[in-house]
């Protein structure tokens, strides 16, 4: 599957974006899908995840409360509203995919076989 995640940009503090992350193929819903970022100088780190059918949702407690992740499956894609960001929201935000996944490693980077080439979130204070 091949992912191509958009809408990143400029914000102030406070304010929202919504990143998309469309993926090729007929079979996304069979796929378990999940958002990573990374800011300046830090490692990747897990920031929200969402189940094939969308039943089921996980975040890192850093966004719980301000971010939704969502998908929509006859669209083939899968989102993030971020609300109420904060300047240590600033990152590169990956989306990353996976067709199997233990409940143990949805937070593990190295539970996603296939990766976005991610898309840049600056927010100011």
């Amino acid at each position: 599957v091949q992912l191509q995640a958009s809408g990143g940009g400029l914000v102030q503090a406070g304010g929202s974006l919504r990143l998309s992350c469309a993926a090729s193929g007929r079979t996304f819903s069979r796929y378990f899908m999940a958002w990573f970022r990374q800011a300046p100088g830090k490692e990747r780190e897990f920031v929200a995840a969402i189940s094939g059918s969308g039943g089921s949702t996980y975040y890192a407690d850093s966004v719980k409360g301000r971010f939704t992740i969502s998908r929509d499956n006859a669209k083939n894609t899968v989102y993030l509203q971020m609300n109420s960001l904060k300047p240590e929201d600033t990152a590169i935000y990956y989306c990353a995919a996976t067709p199997g996944i233990s409940m143990l490693g949805v937070r593990s980077q190295q539970s996603y076989n296939y990766w976005g080439q991610g898309t840049l979130v600056t927010v100011s204070s």
